[in-house]
């Protein structure tokens, strides 16, 4: 299992606590930016065996006839080949170890690997913004709370340990807000498919450039909203979060039989997502949400894997959720993967802190910091749930962006996807950029009126 040098991460680890915060580590060196990497820090380059082209910008224009949800910029590759239980072993450092039991649980499982597009492009001003910033951005002296960033920049272009990935993860661009009919589904034990409909919401005020520092998000990192549509049992139900810079998520709940809006603590870390049987908690939505004060995040280096990418098969509308959901794993037709070079991050709970999940592995693509994948065990040191992510470019915000993804669990034999949109009719991603979603929407007040309508 080979990782690449530390010097290519930019440098040694910063420890030094200042009274603010961490300061800044004297080996980021802004005009890399650009030059020997993209505008917000991955390798510029390809890889040696040439498996890993030379990123040249990505997608930024669409292809004729292509919208979200609609169409493959990609679909006339054909795979290169497949890893499956016959030739795992040639394979298996290149796949996460998650990856790896899937395809020793489950016949028929497989990973179709296909030619890798470097497609995620990034818009001209996060460009500019992060080379203008990098070295700025502060962690705080208790090593998790982000004290300092601007608006639309990674803010850790070249991080120094595991916390500021995460924060890059966190902070990536998806444009200002988005919106879409989503789906969670799962295979109930009878094999029926099981199915919640929402209206998902989502505001990330940091990707405005107007932002200069977190006090003018009043500390506010993202805002989810999601109003249940069915099925009839739930709908009314509205679920409202807001993830915060320095401290844990909070969060209401709107019941309709109530006509309440409920303040919920409990909606955070490792509490179960209603209606998931408990295959799933709250810290799992969006592959990782909510605070980072219960891990230790460990920068173990990057690395070259097998990871989903260009996802565009799998979101196509076209397809349909009884045909996506197999009895034990998502439909391996629709599945694409690539090889790239991933962040590889450790996340192992804090000794004062407790989590149902003692440690995370997450693989984070360098040229998006997007969470692609991952292995999440319990406190024996046992494989217990393996996560998997989706990523694909819209030109339309000059980003790569991602809505569904896979939970397995490898001790309950079952499985939960989330966020997929294949049914829904809407899928906006530019909805902040034109003006459709706008902030007034995620407050508790505005969570009783529309319950009260």
């Amino acid at each position: 299992m080979r990782f690449f040098p530390r010097s290519l991460l930019g440098g040694a680890l910063c420890a030094l606590f200042g009274a603010t915060g961490l300061q800044a580590a004297p080996s980021v060196d802004a005009s890399r930016l650009g030059r020997d990497l993209t505008p917000i820090g991955a390798e510029k380059a390809g890889n040696a065996d040439g498996s890993i082209p030379a990123w040249d910008g990505g997608l930024t224009r669409a292809p004729a006839g292509w919208t979200p949800g609609h169409g493959d910029p990609f679909a006339a590759d054909k795979p290169l080949y497949s890893i499956d239980a016959g030739n795992l072993a040639q394979y298996q450092a290149q796949v996460p170890e998650g990856q790896a039991a899937l395809i020793k649980a489950y016949p028929g499982y497989r990973l179709d690997v296909y030619p890798t597009h470097r497609s995620c492009a990034v818009p001209a001003e996060v460009a500019e913004r992060t080379r203008a910033n990098a070295g700025q951005s502060r962690i705080g002296a208790d090593g998790w709370r982000l004290e300092q960033a601007v608006g639309a920049a990674v803010p850790f272009p070249m991080p120094q340990n595991g916390v500021e990935v995460l924060w890059n993860f966190k902070l990536r661009y998806m444009a200002k807000a988005r919106r879409a009919q989503i789906a969670l589904l799962m295979r109930e034990k009878g094999g029926d498919l099981f199915e919640v409909k929402q209206w998902a919401t989502e505001y990330y005020p940091y990707n405005d450039p107007a932002v200069k520092s977190p006090a003018d998000t009043d500390g506010i990192e993202a805002k989810l909203l999601y109003d249940v549509l069915s099925p009839s049992s739930r709908a009314g139900e509205m679920y409202l979060l807001h993830s915060l810079l320095d401290r844990p998520q909070d969060a209401w709940i709107y019941f309709p039989g109530q006509r309440r809006v409920r303040r919920a603590p409990s909606f955070a870390y490792d509490n179960p997502v209603a209606g998931s049987d408990s295959l799933y908690f709250v810290d799992q939505i969006n592959m990782f949400t909510g605070a980072l004060d219960r891990y230790d995040f460990k920068l173990i280096g990057k690395k070259e894997m097998v990871v989903p990418y260009n996802s565009y098969k799998l979101v196509d509308k076209a397809n349909k959720y009884e045909d996506l959901m197999g009895p034990d794993y998502l439909n391996r037709d629709v599945q694409r993967y690539e090889k790239h070079r991933v962040w590889v991050v450790e996340a192992s709970v804090k000794a004062d802190k407790r989590h149902s999940f003692a440690k995370r592995v997450m693989y984070f693509d360098e040229d998006s910091w997007g969470l692609l994948h991952v292995d999440i065990f319990d406190a024996k040191g046992n494989l217990w749930r393996v996560q998997e992510g989706s990523q694909w470019a819209d030109p339309g915000i000059q980003a790569c962006t991602s809505f569904e993804y896979v939970s397995y669990d490898l001790v309950a034999r079952r499985y939960l996807a989330d966020g997929f949109t294949q049914e829904g009719e809407v899928l906006d991603l530019t909805a902040g950029l034109e003006g459709r979603v706008t902030d007034s929407l995620f407050n508790p007040s505005e969570l009783r009126r529309r319950g009260e309508r």
